[in-house]
């Protein structure tokens, strides 16, 4: 049985990570921050079923508790999903995110040389498509220049050439998957699409009147966080360590997710202005989403689209759940959790 450790379980990719290797019969060993306030809502249902799944407090912004855990659990493959990932914040706290984004991977990468395991236990740290930022070319695979445009963005370059570095200095099998975007219900909800299908199907059940958002003509590559969890693994399965975009090839404008989530609610949406004056109103004349410049970022990133065909070809993976899959799976969790609230309210 083999026994991999995931830095940040209890978020998005590592919740459906933890699931995927149970099934494939790890041991799973999961670290979480310690907070006054349960933050398990995406694990719990693996924490009560499966006797396979452990969990344990630790933040990689403490080397003497990231090596602690490293050292005594010994495993074979480490996942480095922790992040401050929400990129607006990171021009809030840049210090904080460039402590656990960027120093943190090598506070996990250190562990791993000190404890001599850079023979046994394999890494991965979770890149970003984040890191191209502003784009040097369309689409972008793992030889494309970076040019990141936040203190996320930047954090993450730092991390994904330490990684590098380290497998180079020391012999070590780590690896960076640099993924695009990809989403799922449980993403967390002050992201922007989890941000809209909440919002309007709280607008299509009357709890809200207005949706406000940034960039809509920001265009993103959307894939399923389930089916990147298993390019994640994947990448650890190779012979030698390599770094790999994943991605699904295809872009969509937010103003298209919206678009997309308002049908699937019924709503009709009627358009008016552009860029910031955009607005867009139902069909009873009511202006349900407008812009705002607080949401828009000091150095915005246009366009991200990328070119996994090293993937297809070396790891044998492509997306399994289509964007349309995608939407219709998050509008349909989002809309019937709020429903089935708002009765139990009433």
């Amino acid at each position: 049985m083999k026994t991999a450790l995931i830095f940040g379980v209890t978020g998005q990719d590592g919740s459906y990570l933890a699931e995927f290797l149970l099934k494939k019969k790890y041991k799973v060993h999961g670290v979480k921050r310690k907070s006054s306030s349960y933050n398990t809502n995406r694990i719990d249902h693996i924490l009560e079923t499966n006797k396979n799944f452990s969990l344990h407090y630790g933040d990689v912004t403490d080397a003497i508790l990231v090596m602690n855990i490293i050292s005594r659990i010994r495993p074979d493959e480490i996942y480095n999903l922790s992040a401050q990932s929400h990129v607006a914040v990171s021009f809030e706290i840049p210090e904080y995110t460039a402590n656990v984004d960027a120093l943190g991977c090598l506070r996990i990468l250190e562990a791993i040389k000190s404890s001599n395991l850079t023979k046994k236990c394999k890494f991965y740290q979770a890149g970003t498509s984040e890191m191209y930022g502003k784009v040097h070319e369309i689409p972008q695979n793992e030889k494309t220049s970076f040019y990141p445009r936040s203190p996320y963005g930047v954090s993450k370059v730092f991390s994904h050439w330490m990684t590098i570095n380290y497998r180079e200095a020391y012999n070590m099998f780590a690896c960076n998957g640099i993924l695009f975007n990809h989403e799922s219900p449980r993403r967390g909800e002050t992201f922007v699409t989890r941000k809209v299908t909440i919002a309007l199907s709280k607008i299509k059940l009357g709890l809200q009147k207005k949706l406000l958002v940034g960039n809509l003509n920001a265009k993103r590559d959307w894939g399923h966080a389930k089916d990147y969890v298993e390019a994640q693994w994947l990448i650890l399965q190779q012979k030698k360590p390599d770094d790999f975009v994943i991605s699904t090839g295809k872009n969509y404008s937010v103003k298209k997710f919206i678009d997309m989530c308002a049908k699937l609610l019924d709503i009709k949406l009627k358009w008016t202005g552009k860029g910031i004056n955009s607005k867009a109103f139902d069909q009873n004349g009511n202006c349900i989403i407008e812009c705002d410049k607080r949401y828009y970022r000091p150095t915005e990133v246009d366009i991200l689209l990328g070119d996994s065909t090293k993937a297809k070809k070396l790891l044998k993976w492509k997306p399994k759940i289509s964007f349309k899959e995608l939407v219709k799976e998050m509008v349909e969790y989002d809309f019937q959790n709020l429903k089935k609230t708002y009765r139990e309210k009433k």
